[in-house]
């Protein structure tokens, strides 16, 4: 399947698509010329269920492609407390699906928690999961293994979300 006809596909912020992804910070400081250290972007995500881990890969790869560096780290940070992101198989979605209900029979919603806003077992699971990701940027792209994936984690959906990545570059670069 095609980028374009896969849901969720990443488009720019003028777009007037309901698409899932789109970033809202270019990453180039001109046309043409490299910008010297990190290179920034935010993704926005939108969930449509209370659980769900959305596949996020082709984004976090176009960003990186976007910010022309072949080799560094890719740094992924998620400014919620009831969402997260994470790294696991991303061939098969059940394996996403299977780990949504895991982690809602571990952490059930109902459990006498003394959180007003009545989301505690959201703040709990993004608590498990963790805020942040590094990975590695070999050749222009993301370094993961053959089934890996990066999946943004949501807890306490539906909700519009972002998704903050940061790439910065090997010294030598």
């Amino acid at each position: 399947m095609t980028a374009p006809q896969r849901k969720g596909v990443i488009s720019h912020r003028m777009s007037t698509k309901p698409d899932r992804f789109y970033w809202n910070k270019a990453l180039m400081s001109s046309p043409g010329k490299m910008p010297q250290g990190p290179r920034m972007a935010t993704l926005q995500v939108k969930t449509s269920r209370r659980t769900e881990w959305v596949k996020i890969t082709s984004e976090v790869n176009r960003c990186v492609a976007a910010s022309g560096v072949s080799s560094g780290i890719c740094h992924l940070h998620v400014p919620h407390t009831t969402a997260g992101v994470t790294i696991n198989e991303g061939d098969d979605p059940d394996v996403a699906r299977d780990t949504e209900a895991a982690f809602d029979r571990m952490v059930p919603r109902e459990a006498g928690y003394k959180h007003y806003e009545g989301n505690s077992d959201s703040h709990i699971k993004a608590t498990l999961v963790g805020c942040s990701q590094s990975v590695w940027i070999e050749d222009g792209r993301l370094w993961l293994g053959r089934w890996q994936a990066v999946f943004f984690c949501e807890f306490d959906g539906p909700r519009n979300r972002e998704v903050h990545v940061k790439i910065a570059p090997d010294p030598a670069e």
